[in-house]
């Protein structure tokens, strides 16, 4: 079932209007029958996979916590995690290379199609860390199981996340929600605005972002067109994605992870990380470098070069198997480390000059640098990606305003205005807060209803096409 069809809009409605009509009691039982659902309609297989493997941690979370090996336990959960992702994942790349090495002509890769690991990505990460959050002894076992399964399962997440933690999750389903307005107000805004962002943006943008590894078609000045809106294109499909499942949950009751604040904005690598993606980030900031840092803070300066070596490499490949994606990896290792050891020299240099200035130098720097880890994050390999950065050299080739008829003009409207609304919030702070004001009054009804009336009709215009959710592949 798509996210952006109309059956899945009917679902969660009525299932949200079930959630507050059934026995406080019960609630857990539906989202878990809800969630099981939707993950038996993408892969009945999936389903069964995923029960067993909550299963494992289920247990393997009472063992690291009382038994008197729980360090071995807890390499086990560890090891148990790993390799089955490695199996699911990457054995294309990594695997059945190897034994075809050796002479053994087995293809693991053969799983994947079987299983088909959607989420595995995510539900792997939530693992690991339950795992290490009891290890650490941040967290007691979950004693009941349905609540653990409703934690790797919870279905407006399960796709595309955003990275729970368990202390943060689980807690959240014990509360006695009360039906409020509040609650299904917010959630059904952010579920408006990320439907607006998927269908009426994202959607109308892929087939342009998607096109520029099209070597045929693409080159110079197209190049140049593409290569600049690819950022927007996976901003506004993932942050709808996002949206749509922070909206989903509030109307449960459930307050998931922010995943985006206002990324573009961010005037250095350093700070972007901490807007985009901010769940995964943060979850490979607080299991991986952290520990890894302190591991070898003996080493000084270089225990945190090797931490952010390791995890920046980590990085990439949670998103894909493939050398692509171990590059973008390191190039933001690269480009934190430079940013960590010139920031004394980069103040100097820009001494004297207007705030204004430096602040969106380093904006227009960032997105830069990111366009650039866009081009081996859609490329297929290697030698695409340097075959277009090649080819940004020439301002020759097809123009980008060919078949003016077909190309979205809305466009023209429906980013900046968003990206104003997101420039107003960050740097003019108190002019949004009037504004928000404004947009709150008991008087300003008819303009709300207005705006939601639009936005539904431009979402019901653009069409639900089927286009996948970008991080839905990982």
């Amino acid at each position: 079932m798509e996210i952006t069809s109309p059956a899945y809009v009917i679902l969660f409605v009525v299932s949200v209007f079930v959630f507050y009509r059934v026995n406080p009691k019960y609630r857990i039982l539906l989202l878990t029958i809800l969630s099981a659902g939707f993950i038996a309609s993408l892969n009945l297989l999936l389903l069964a996979y995923i029960i067993a493997y909550t299963l494992i941690n289920y247990y393997l979370g009472f063992k690291i916590n009382d038994s008197h090996q729980k360090v071995t336990f807890f390499r086990l959960g560890i090891f148990f995690n790993l390799i089955q992702i490695i199996l699911l994942k990457y054995s294309t790349f990594a695997i059945d290379p190897l034994l075809n090495l050796i002479g053994l002509r087995i293809e693991l890769s053969k799983l994947s199609e079987i299983i088909l690991p959607i989420g595995i990505s995510y539900f792997t990460l939530q693992g690991i860390g339950y795992l290490i959050n009891i290890k650490n002894g941040w967290e007691k076992p979950e004693k009941d199981f349905l609540y653990f399964f409703q934690y790797i399962i919870f279905f407006p997440k399960f796709l595309s996340g955003p990275v729970e933690r368990s202390n943060h999750f689980l807690p959240q389903l014990r509360k006695n929600i009360n039906i409020s307005d509040l609650y299904l107000a917010d959630g059904a805004k952010l579920v408006l605005i990320g439907y607006f962002k998927k269908v009426a943006i994202a959607n109308q943008l892929s087939s342009y972002a998607l096109s520029v590894y099209s070597f045929d078609q693409a080159g110079g000045c197209l190049s140049w067109v593409l290569f600049i809106i690819q950022p927007l294109y996976l901003y506004f499909d993932f942050s709808g994605y996002t949206d749509i499942a922070l909206g989903i949950s509030k109307m449960f009751g459930i307050d998931l992870l922010p995943n985006f604040q206002r990324p573009f904005f961010a005037e250095n690598v350093t700070t972007f990380w901490k807007r985009f993606h901010m769940s995964l980030s943060s979850w490979f900031n607080d299991y991986i470098f952290r520990p890894t840092s302190f591991k070898y803070r003996r080493w000084g300066i270089k225990a945190s070069l090797y931490a952010m070596l390791i995890t920046w490499t980590l990085f990439g490949i949670w998103h894909g198997a493939g050398w692509t994606f171990m590059l973008i990896g390191l190039l933001q290792a690269f480009a934190i480390s430079y940013e960590f050891f010139t920031k004394k020299i980069r103040l100097k240099i820009f001494e004297g000059v207007p705030i204004i200035i430096t602040r969106w130098f380093g904006r227009l720097i960032t997105y830069l640098f990111y366009c650039v880890s866009l081009v081996f994050f859609f490329s297929p390999d290697v030698k695409s990606a340097m075959t277009f950065i090649a080819g940004l050299s020439s301002f020759s080739g097809p123009s980008p305003f060919m078949d003016l008829s077909i190309k979205p003009f809305q466009l023209i409207i429906y980013v900046p205005l968003v990206l104003f609304i997101e420039f107003l919030r960050n740097d003019h702070q108190d002019i949004y807060e009037r504004f928000l004001t404004f947009w709150s009054g008991k008087n300003q009804k008819y303009i709300r209803w207005t705006v939601y009336s639009v936005m539904i009709t431009i979402i019901y215009i653009s069409g639900f096409k089927s286009v996948q959710f970008i991080y839905a592949n990982f």
